[in-house]
């Protein structure tokens, strides 16, 4: 339960941040806030997730991102 506060937290935080800073580059969280790991959880990866963008970057974390890894912010595609 408490990870998905922290999850709602961080994405109101990152839609507010963007919609303060209009035109301005979108400030991304650590991949240690957001629990990422270069290992899948189940079912679970990057490469399935709505934020991931190809070919190893996330539009909510910095750094580079594995299309195998996970984290808490994970949403699956529709």
């Amino acid at each position: 339960m408490q990870r998905s506060y922290l999850r709602r937290e961080v994405l109101t935080a990152l839609a507010l941040g963007a919609a303060v800073s209009q035109g301005a580059a979108q400030q991304k969280i650590t991949q240690a806030d957001a629990s990422y790991q270069v290992t899948p959880k189940g079912d679970q990866r990057c490469a399935g997730c709505f934020n991931f963008q190809q070919p190893n970057a996330c539009r909510f974390i910095q750094g580079t991102i594995s299309p195998s890894g996970w984290c808490q912010l994970y949403a699956p595609r529709a």
